[in-house]
């Protein structure tokens, strides 16, 4: 009997050596995995005023047909007002950062002097969050006021994505937006809301739900790792010839 017992429990140990490495893996990965995915404004490429590039699309939230019509609609403004307008999205953000601290950040590495940065305008959105924030040089501000530029970056962008993350329409609005005003044109304004009543959705995000089912995992294995050879060691108990038989 004793033997048995012995063995059982060394039985326990190894199965319980066997799991915790996996354990220790799957923690670490719902743990760093977000965090390893985040974008610091040092790994966004350097770009200088009069660069061609008008659209970054880290977060991969815009079609190739759409990214050519903005690319089309902002090198056409560069070339008949001198203003340069430009578009950043990135998947997630360094812990701490924010879309405003991010674009201010990220347009003084871009644009070092305030004679650089005169005739620059930069919208930046976080698609994890949809969090939005732009800057401009004082060049651009007597037409792209800071009341127009809050209500693109709020209203223009936002209301597509608030009904249904449509990116493209947000950034086709936006690029609209922006080439009209910074033209001298007169402000076509912000989209029209509608009344309709929004419902919270109950599904959760893709990082909640990985998250949850890597947790659902390590308790499941802690406790197969406590109840299978407790169990298995019932089974034996109970399947022994009685002693007073």
């Amino acid at each position: 009997m004793k033997q048995l017992l012995k063995q059982v429990f060394n039985s326990q140990k190894h199965l319980i050596r066997l799991i915790l490495p996996l354990v220790t893996v799957i923690l670490a990965a719902s743990l760093f995995a977000a965090p390893a995915f985040a974008t610091g404004v040092n790994q966004i490429p350097n770009l200088t005023a009069g660069n061609n590039t008008w659209v970054l699309d880290q977060g991969e939230v815009i079609s190739r047909l759409n990214e050519g019509k903005i690319n089309s609609a902002f090198e056409d403004l560069a070339k008949q007002t001198g203003k340069e307008a430009r578009i950043v999205t990135v998947r997630r953000l360094d812990y701490g950062e924010t879309p405003e601290s991010f674009t201010k950040e990220l347009f003084e590495k871009w644009f070092p002097t305030k004679e650089v940065q005169a005739n620059q305008t930069l919208l930046v959105i976080d698609t994890v969050t949809n969090g939005t924030a732009i800057i401009t040089g004082d060049q651009v501000k007597p037409l792209l006021t800071d009341s127009i530029a809050e209500s693109i970056a709020t209203e223009t962008v936002s209301v597509p994505l608030r009904n249904g993350n449509k990116y493209n329409q947000a950034f086709l609005d936006a690029s609209d937006r922006l080439v009209a005003v910074l033209s001298g044109k007169a402000d076509p304004g912000p989209p029209q809301i509608s009344d309709n009543v929004q419902v919270e959705g109950t599904f959760k995000k893709a990082g909640e739900t990985d998250q949850g089912n890597a947790t659902a995992w390590v308790v499941g294995l802690l406790i197969a790792a406590t109840v299978i050879p407790m169990a298995t060691y019932y089974i034996y108990q109970i399947n022994q010839p009685s002693s007073n038989g």
